[in-house]
């Protein structure tokens, strides 16, 4: 077992992408991560399903991801603490605990060296119910942002990225239609 392996860079099919929040001007701010899914797999994959465990605290608020040493005959842990979510408070808690226990031991940490993304909505990817006007060009509502709305298909768009001697040098994406909404670097072909 190498746990070299565990540091890996993820796919980009590996990582998904969420609206984290959208400002007055439109500007949706997409947040990059890895669900817990992708920690059991790398686990799996690297150490064997018999040779790491997961063990959850203080009501699930920590948890300690342990591997077996094969060389020491001995387990080796790592912990961390995770956060609720706004949507099934406590197995949020417990998956977030998990992946921070996950970037501890290596797996997606090239995550915090993503550049902020920030993507322009166009207007079908707002949400107009009629309560929303127009002044200046700009979608507001007294004390409220725009919100996202049906015409705004993040899940389905494509994301790029390429890593060079470790380190993120290029990440794209482009939404349904094929056109390129974000892009940070240069890619291989570019240069």
């Amino acid at each position: 077992m190498d746990l070299k392996e565990l540091k890996k860079h993820l796919s980009i099919e590996d990582i998904d992408f969420r609206i984290q929040s959208i400002n007055r001007g439109g500007y949706a701010t997409i947040l990059a991560y890895k669900d817990a899914r992708v920690d059991m797999n790398r686990l799996d994959d690297v150490c064997g399903a018999g040779y790491w465990k997961r063990e959850h605290f203080d009501n699930n608020t920590k948890c300690r991801i342990s591997i077996f040493n094969t060389e020491i005959k001995e387990w080796v842990s790592k912990e961390d603490v995770g956060t609720a979510s706004n949507t099934e408070k406590e197995k949020g808690l417990a998956s977030d605990s998990f992946k921070r226990a996950g970037f501890n031991w290596g797996i997606g940490r090239e995550l915090y060296d993503y550049p902020i993304i920030q993507i322009k909505l166009i207007e079908c990817e707002k949400k107009d119910d009629g309560t929303y006007k127009n002044k200046n060009g700009e979608w507001f509502m007294e004390g409220d942002y725009p919100k996202q709305g049906f015409g705004l298909k993040l899940k389905n768009w494509k994301w790029y990225s390429e890593f060079t001697e470790g380190k993120l040098t290029f990440l794209g994406c482009k939404d349904t239609s094929g056109k390129l909404r974000f892009s940070f670097g240069e890619t291989k072909a570019k240069k």
